[in-house]
């Protein structure tokens, strides 16, 4: 087991790790207990009683954070020329019409993190989905990327609607914020966040849906939270 640093073993020694905290004990102490030269994120990591191997019980929603989390996404539409207007209206960072299609599909270049899209779009957007699938890029109903109003769609996104999922280990791990963000902020996020996650628990999953929570600064130690 690698050593901790002295600054680490001090904010550790901080921390009672049999303890499970409150949110309101949890998120004072995340951010006392975060003392990096930069701007920290704050995040969560909830361990689920789910079988990642099972389709049925894989999760995998959305939900607006009511202060996003410090950093607002560059959003690409991509549009059919019946909508050019439209999407010149949407807000969005970058455009793309049928016509730059090939260009995205032979240069690979991507300048964007996000990307939305219509329903008529969508076969179209078949020719790019070998560019845009494997950096998790491609619009999909099941992250509400791909629906007929755009401007509605980037706005969520820029006010902070993020999407979550589970990694193979049945944990999922999102952003919530910052240490410059008041406690306030902080738990309104967090509570955003739990109520998707809650709300979205599968059917099949029996047992205790969620087993463990940390709260944690980058590069801070992690704190057990409760889910409510």
């Amino acid at each position: 087991m690698a050593k901790l640093s002295k600054r680490m073993a001090a904010l550790t020694a901080k921390v009672d790790k049999n303890k499970v905290y409150s949110l309101d004990e949890a998120i004072k102490l995340v951010k006392e207990t975060s003392n990096v030269k930069f701007d920290a994120s704050i995040e969560v990591h909830a361990n689920l009683g789910i079988d990642p191997k099972k389709g049925d019980q894989l999760i995998r929603s959305t939900v607006v954070l009511p202060h996003g989390v410090g950093k607002t996404k560059k959003v690409a539409v991509f549009a059919s020329a019946d909508k050019e207007k439209e999407a010149k209206e949407s807000g969005a960072d970058v455009i793309y019409f049928e016509e730059d299609l090939k260009k995205l599909k032979d240069t690979g270049k991507i300048d964007f993190e996000i990307a939305v899209t219509t329903p008529d779009m969508m076969p179209k957007m078949a020719s790019v989905a070998k560019v845009l699938g494997p950096k998790g890029l491609m619009p999909s109903p099941k992250t509400e990327t791909v629906g007929p109003n755009l401007k509605k769609m980037v706005d969520e996104l820029k006010k902070g609607k993020i999407t979550f999922k589970n990694d193979d280990t049945a944990n999922v791990h999102q952003t919530v914020g910052k240490v410059s963000f008041t406690e306030a902020q902080i738990k309104e996020n967090l509570v955003a966040f739990l109520d998707a996650l809650k709300k979205n628990k599968p059917a099949s999953s029996k047992g205790t849906y969620i087993k463990n929570l940390i709260l944690c600064s980058s590069m801070g130690p992690g704190i057990k939270i409760s889910d409510n």
